[in-house]
């Protein structure tokens, strides 16, 4: 009888070590980001599929050249600005600003905000297609 209760004795202390071990904190989701190549931007621009063009460079670099329908937000005033322009959080979001730095910046930003499609075009110096100006 002296070894049944010992036994019963352990193994609810052990449960009850391994319940207080049941609290643990979850890592905050990591940011994942989707990249995208023009070739594919371009197809899927194409194809008619409801897409946003987003430009996050300045109005002054804009002004110089943008991909035709894009629609400007610098990446100083993105954060403000998405939920003002970008009402859909689930349609494809294509980010591209200059050389691909701040396109990073701002898909990361935009998939924190709960966007769900964010796409990393990168620089516009890596787009073989017309731009406008």
């Amino acid at each position: 009888m002296k070894f049944k209760v010992t036994i019963f004795l352990v193994l609810s202390a052990l449960v009850m070590m391994l319940a207080g071990c049941g609290s643990v904190t979850e890592a905050p989701e990591e940011v994942i980001v989707q990249s995208i190549a023009p070739e594919e931007a371009l197809q899927r621009i194409e194809s008619g599929e409801d897409i946003i063009l987003l430009d996050v460079r300045t109005p002054g670099e804009y002004a110089e050249g943008h991909i035709a329908d894009s629609l400007l937000i610098p990446l100083q005033t993105l954060e403000e600005e998405a939920p003002r322009h970008l009402t859909d959080k689930n349609v494809p979001i294509f980010v591209y600003c200059r050389s691909g730095r701040r396109s990073l910046e701002a898909a990361e930003i935009l998939v924190e905000l709960g966007y769900t499609q964010v796409y990393d075009m990168g620089g516009i110096i890596d787009w073989p297609y017309d731009i406008e100006k």
